[in-house]
């Protein structure tokens, strides 16, 4: 699973299921349904969609915070922030079958999803992101190198996602520091063709996989 996980997104042109068979017209086999601003309802539509998009794909689907609702559908599992609902208390509420992940920006977030029983962690932003609210501290490539010696250090071996700004010339580099795969929202959206972008991005992976 861990490679390439798409967080939607939305802009003048493209609305949030657009942008799921965008990232799965490009080969991207990860998504994660993000949409803050929209009512429950707006959310349970999408998702709905969603969902039977990625199951003919058979892309893993994550739906992000909204717990009952990932529950509710039968998600592949769901992504909390750090001001959502608890990972234990999720875990409690949706059993071992549901891939849970949590948003780091400090390895000491780190430590506590991994104590809570998250399976993988978003660790960010390594730059500027505009899709993002209330940003957390940039990390850049000496962040992520120090927050993974003090994971290696303490036995703390979680799947870790890198997230916040990246492209495709960051690939490399980033996986370099210990990172399993990256998350990508608008890199992806903003390119002239977001499919052959996300194609790219998805190869450039495989052979660092490879």
């Amino acid at each position: 699973m861990f490679g390439v996980q798409f967080i939607t997104h939305h802009t003048d042109t493209i609305t949030y299921l657009d942008s799921v068979r965008i990232a799965l017209e490009g080969g991207c086999r990860w998504i994660q349904l993000r949409m803050k601003e929209a009512s429950d309802t707006q959310a349970e539509e999408v998702a709905r969609q969603a969902l039977a998009l990625c199951r003919a794909a058979g892309a893993v689907f994550i739906i992000d915070d909204r717990v009952e609702l990932a529950g509710r559908l039968h998600a592949d599992g769901v992504h909390l922030g750090k001001a959502d609902m608890p990972v234990r208390e999720a875990r409690r509420l949706l059993g071992p079958g549901f891939r849970i992940g949590g948003t780091a920006n400090t390895f000491e977030d780190i430590e506590r999803a991994a104590a809570a029983g998250a399976d993988y962690i978003g660790l960010g932003p390594f730059r500027f992101t505009q899709t993002k609210r209330n940003l957390s501290p940039i990390l850049g490539l000496e962040g992520y190198r120090e927050i993974f010696t003090r994971c290696r250090a303490a036995g703390i071996t979680l799947p870790v996602v890198a997230i916040g700004g990246i492209t495709a010339a960051d690939i490399a580099q980033i996986l370099a520091t210990g990172a399993t795969g990256i998350a990508l929202s608008g890199a992806l959206l903003g390119a002239a063709d977001p499919a052959e972008e996300t194609r790219k991005i998805v190869d450039i992976l495989k052979q660092h996989k490879s």
